[in-house]
């Protein structure tokens, strides 16, 4: 199948991965080249979430390894925003600055350059005039805007994003991809999410990460009109 170029930035090595009794990937092999632009696509419950969790270090492997260049380059991680207390004291503004925490650390305030970059990133996102609110006061979609903004400050290397359109409308969600695709293709970034179907996400993607019960395939974009995906793809669902 055709992918993009670019030597493997992730590998997962007989990766066997699961919670409590349960094993929801089991001797997994999989590489994944820098710079991809790459869909992760299954029925809920499919091990989606739990693989990009597994690539992230979130879940310990039963058996198995992921090789990371994380050490070195931390990744951004984009979770739904219900995983995030919706109490927590903090401004959008707030939010969206700790994606600076790698280059400034906790205390040093953004210098000039960076709150033009962030000021840029909520113009484009539609979030400027939100941008004194707290978190609790924004709707599901602002607040999943606003950790994709966050995101984005970052200028990590890899983005892993969960469900990053969960609750946007058809309108915001095709400007938040149409973003996420502009920073890969100009950017170069690798950019891995959880997403729930056969839509707008893998049309702009040259491969599809089909997840289905245990078992990855790459699938090529132009294979998908023989390849009959899983049951259950196209369904939203927040978990998997």
């Amino acid at each position: 199948m055709t992918m993009q170029a670019g030597n493997p930035i992730i590998r997962c090595e007989n990766l066997t991965v699961g919670y409590g009794n349960e094993i929801v990937l089991r001797d997994l092999t999989l590489e994944i080249p820098r710079g991809m632009f790459l869909p992760f696509i299954g029925p809920n419950g499919a091990g989606k979430t739990t693989l990009l969790r597994a690539i992230l270090g979130l879940v310990e492997p039963r058996r198995g390894r992921v090789v990371t260049p994380f050490a070195d380059s931390p990744p951004a991680y984009v979770p739904q925003h219900r995983r995030i207390d919706p109490l927590y004291p903090v401004t959008l503004t707030e939010i969206v600055a700790m994606g600076l925490y790698p280059a400034n650390g906790p205390w040093r305030k953004p210098d000039r350059d960076q709150r033009e970059t962030m000021d840029a990133i909520l113009a484009d996102l539609g979030l400027a005039q939100h941008s004194t609110k707290t978190f609790g006061e924004l709707s599901g979609g602002m607040k999943q805007k606003a950790l994709l903004a966050r995101a984005f400050m970052t200028r990590a290397e890899v983005l892993v994003l969960v469900e990053p359109t969960t609750e946007l409308d058809v309108e915001t969600e095709a400007e938040i991809l149409e973003h996420l695709v502009r920073m890969n293709r100009t950017e170069g970034r690798t950019i891995l999410f959880a997403h729930h179907g056969l839509d707008d996400a893998t049309a702009a993607a040259d491969t599809i990460a089909v997840v289905n019960h245990g078992e990855v395939r790459l699938v090529a974009r132009s294979e998908l009109t023989s390849f009959r995906a899983p049951v259950g793809v196209g369904e939203v669902h927040a978990n998997g």
